[in-house]
């Protein structure tokens, strides 16, 4: 399952933040007073045409495209990976893509929807408690499996629930650029790049 998050980066709480790094990770001193620095007391203003806008202070987020950007972000959601381990599913996170898994066998995919279920339940909980939203609407779920068990399955496989919103089955995933089909096969993923190569040739 590859959960996305809505304006990741842009919702960071500072304060949060640097509770986490005193409290969890030990920075403190000058190195605590570093982060601090570079992350409060940021301004910007927009220039268009000549005309400039009025000067906005920047009370949260973390510079997105930058090393340090991407590595606070994932320093300030490490908690999320102790709620997902309470149910017995794994967690993969990089940046802002974060994906969940967690292996069954197809008799058992009924009681593995109700554990993910739970699950995101307290994944939503813990996002909102820090500042984060849960895009239900961009979030993606694959059964994958060998293309037997696909065939057997007859279909997607089960759709989850996630408070009012349903997450549908899809039969490939995109993640970090490569394309995961249900088969766990890599075809669609070679048809997309000799199509894009066969485009830019062109």
């Amino acid at each position: 399952m590859l959960l996305d998050l809505t304006a990741a980066f842009d919702t960071v709480d500072h304060d949060l933040l640097m509770l986490h790094l005193g409290r969890q990770f030990g920075i403190h001193g000058v190195t605590f007073e570093w982060f601090r620095s570079y992350l409060q007391g940021r301004l910007f203003h927009v220039i268009y045409g000549g005309s400039t806008t009025a000067m906005v202070h920047i009370v949260c987020s973390v510079p997105q495209g930058s090393v340090l950007g991407s590595h606070l972000y994932i320093l300030y959601k490490a908690d999320l990976a102790k709620v997902v381990k309470k149910y017995d599913v794994s967690i993969h996170a990089f940046a802002d893509d974060t994906q969940l898994c967690r292996h069954c066998f197809r008799y058992e995919m009924a009681a593995t929807v109700v554990r993910l279920e739970l699950c995101l339940e307290q994944v939503s909980h813990w996002m909102s408690a820090n500042h984060l939203k849960l895009n239900a609407d961009e979030t993606e779920l694959l059964w994958a499996g060998s293309k037997y068990s696909q065939l057997s399955l007859g279909s997607k496989g089960l759709p989850l629930q996630i408070g009012s919103d349903t997450v549908t089955a899809t039969d490939h995933v995109l993640v970090l650029g490569v394309t995961f089909s249900a088969d766990l096969s890599l075809d669609k993923h070679v048809s997309s790049i000799c199509a894009s190569c066969f485009f830019w040739l062109r």
